[in-house]
């Protein structure tokens, strides 16, 4: 799991990339791919298609480093958006030359959008969280064994489980924005 990167560090990847460093990319690629293929996987459902989305997506950065604003969030969260807008760029793409009318298109867009979505929130949510969410869902634990597994009080594994649960619940309440601002720049990824 990778921590999200601090605001300074984020500044100073942006101005190696604009210097056109390529070990600034390699550096990122390291950080960031994974996240980037599993958002795209997640999405298209397609392991050659998300490759195929992670390379655009570290190509546009390589070709367009302003296009990311430091001031408009962290650049994982920037990396996450232009991934998340790649995939369902492509999804459409696919869906619309296939079978199927569009409002069943956009149903499936939504429906990988907002799953690719809870991923990003799980992974980057707190490992207290996240250790919380894991026990009770994946080993379908109720909120007084969650609490003696992690060491904690049994107050503040319910608190634990509520936080997580609020966040990933935020994944259908806010879906991602296709065309958000973090997403011009000199270029366009779609």
């Amino acid at each position: 799991m990778v921590t999200p990167a601090p605001p300074r560090w984020d500044r100073k990847m942006q101005q190696r990339l604009a210097r056109g460093e390529e070990a600034a990319l390699g550096e990122l690629y390291d950080r960031f791919a994974s996240l980037v293929h599993s958002l795209a996987h997640r999405v298209m459902d397609d392991e050659d298609a998300a490759a195929q989305i992670t390379r655009e997506v570290f190509g546009y950065i390589w070709e367009n480093p302003d296009a990311y604003d430091p001031k408009h969030g962290s650049l994982r969260s920037w990396i996450a958006g232009l991934t998340q807008r790649q995939a369902v760029h492509r999804l459409r793409q696919f869906e619309n030359s296939g079978e199927g009318t569009p409002d069943e298109v956009e149903a499936r867009v939504r429906e990988a959008s907002a799953a690719a979505r809870a991923d990003y929130i799980v992974t980057s949510m707190p490992a207290p969280l996240r250790q919380a969410l894991d026990l009770a869902y994946r080993g379908r634990q109720d909120y007084r064994q969650t609490a003696a597994d992690l060491g904690v009080t049994e107050d503040e594994a319910r608190r634990r489980l509520r936080l997580g649960l609020q966040l990933l619940s935020t994944a259908m309440d806010h879906p991602a924005k296709l065309n958000g601002p973090h997403g011009q720049g000199r270029g366009r990824l779609l």
